[in-house]
């Protein structure tokens, strides 16, 4: 599964921005996200220990009380960065993105934004669907990690991005292949080939590139192009000699060609 690494990490990343004030936590159960006015102390004191106590839901709603009533506070700009969070947590994956990416466009240069753009990554990420469903969210991650690598490429959430980036990278080729063998059920021989071509052309690196030469190999035979069916066995054969992908194609042409001398 594509998801199972990144709650850890930012699990690990928020725990340093959730700092204490000065005062006593809130022991209420009720009546935490109603508008009140308080101090700021109490509001984030009261968002902290929801978070502590796993409520995420309401965690958030205090942290962005803390926003809305003390927008001037040194803390309001840490409590929207912690409403992501546990937005995040909560699994309320739009509302996240939303607050990560008011912080980056209200502090822009603040050293947590890059932590903002790895919660925004991640929130798409861990919404990705599997390959037989639609593949926007997935390319939105993909978007996202792309940007946190190009803009923070030396923060230390840039190297998990990249570990993430191939595995998107892989779930999209895989898109493609569940698409091309699809065709080749129906007998679309044209339509598959165009998308075992953007495997190769576009996933290279990926998982799926051996399987994509071969059913390249397999719908060129098909088409009537040997040559070109020969080609993509070729290709196979010199990356990935040992494989069961080669030894299909390998079998594919030598049938081909006794079909033809007989």
């Amino acid at each position: 599964m594509l998801r199972k690494a990144t709650r850890p990490i930012a699990l690990m990343i928020a725990a340093a921005l959730v700092v204490p004030l000065a005062g006593c936590a809130t022991g209420k159960n009720k009546g935490d996200t109603k508008y009140v006015a308080r101090d700021v102390d109490t509001l984030y004191n009261a968002a902290r220990e929801r978070l502590d106590r796993h409520q995420y839901k309401l965690a958030a709603a205090l942290f962005d009380e803390v926003e809305r009533q003390h927008p001037y506070s040194v803390w309001a700009r840490r409590a929207q960065l912690m409403s992501a969070f546990s937005y995040y947590l909560a699994r309320q994956y739009t509302e996240s993105i939303s607050s990560a990416q008011r912080f980056i466009s209200i502090h822009p240069g603040n050293r947590d934004a890059p932590y903002a753009l790895y919660l925004i990554a991640v929130s798409y990420y861990e919404q990705i669907q599997d390959v037989t469903r639609d593949q926007k969210l997935t390319q939105q991650a993909l978007d996202a990690l792309n940007e946190l690598i190009r803009r923070y490429p030396e923060s230390r959430y840039a190297a998990d991005a990249r570990v993430k980036v191939d595995l998107v990278n892989d779930h999209l080729a895989g898109k493609e292949m569940e698409i091309g063998r699809f065709y080749q059920r129906r007998g679309d021989w044209l339509a598959s080939v165009v998308r075992f071509r953007t495997v190769i052309d576009k996933y290279q690196q990926t998982s799926h590139t051996p399987e994509a030469l071969m059913r390249l190999t397999e719908s060129y035979l098909e088409l009537g192009i040997p040559a070109e069916a020969e080609r993509s066995a070729a290709v196979l054969g010199h990356n990935y000699p040992g494989s069961k992908w080669y030894e299909h194609a390998y079998s594919l042409i030598q049938k081909k060609g006794a079909a033809n001398a007989g």
